[in-house]
């Protein structure tokens, strides 16, 4: 099968326009077919308190409200995400820019909680694996924003890593698929305060003695979990690292490898 690299870009190489031109720069060398998710940094954060609408998390989710929920789409699906796609291009890795509402790329449903009411959040129900792979056999990377819908057309923010890692394992019956999480950590590190901690490779039974002794961040057990998710799914590898390392991580010269 052919390889396919999907790489999820989180909030904080966003915010830096520095970082994100140099992660750009990196993800634009990478050779063969590639999906890019990202996230939405703060930028809807600070335009929602710039309009006064207030905002409300619970265990580090957005609570998302209509108001709010015009926010996030106006800023994930379209200024951010198009602001990617034109650096990519002009790079020359020719690029589009789409959220899982376009072509039905991403179906999810509003997500149900027993006593927490997320707003317009979604959780992913299907892939359409066929629109991106006909994208992708026309040698065009994918830019994908984290906005989907319904079956009724009802628009829902989902998180972003949730939706690399759905990709990820939809695509892994067509495509040999590496998953990439990349943000401004080297890695998984047994001290999250020091970076030549980082474990370079965990397998299921390390994980389990690391959670046991307490020895990881617990910021990055959920990433982990969608790793191993990920993998018992049929996707080959996860990689999980520092943005502006992309060529070194894919390469598997940093970062932590989740086998």
């Amino acid at each position: 099968m052919d390889p396919l690299y999907i790489i999820k870009v989180g909030g904080n190489i966003i915010d830096d326009d520095q970082k994100l031109k140099s992660f750009l720069t990196e993800f634009a060398k990478i050779q063969g077919k590639k999906i890019l998710v990202h996230g939405g940094g703060k930028l809807a954060t600070k335009l929602a308190q710039d309009l006064s609408i207030q905002q409300h998390m619970v265990d580090g989710r957005r609570i998302t409200d209509a108001e709010t929920l015009k926010i996030v789409t106006m800023v994930y699906a379209g200024l951010i995400n198009k602001q990617m796609v034109a650096q990519l291009n002009a790079l020359g890795s020719t690029s589009i820019g789409i959220c899982g509402a376009d072509a039905n790329t991403i179906v999810a449903h509003k997500r149900e909680h027993p006593s927490i009411d997320f707003g317009f959040v979604g959780d992913v129900d299907k892939v359409n694996t066929s629109m991106l792979l006909t994208l992708l056999n026309e040698n065009i990377n994918i830019v994908i924003a984290p906005i989907t819908q319904d079956a009724n057309g009802q628009l829902l923010n989902t998180n972003a890593d949730t939706i690399a890692q759905e990709i990820a394992k939809a695509m892994s019956k067509n495509m040999d698929t590496t998953l990439v999480y990349s943000f401004e950590k080297k890695g998984v590190m047994r001290d999250v305060n020091d970076e030549t901690s980082v474990i370079s490779k965990i397998d299921k039974e390390a994980f389990t003695k690391l959670k046991e002794e307490n020895a990881i961040f617990a910021g990055m057990i959920p990433k982990l979990d969608n790793a191993f998710t990920a993998i018992s799914a049929g996707v080959s590898r996860v990689i999980i690292g520092d943005a502006i390392e992309l060529s070194m991580l894919i390469k598997g010269e940093s970062g932590t490898t989740i086998h």
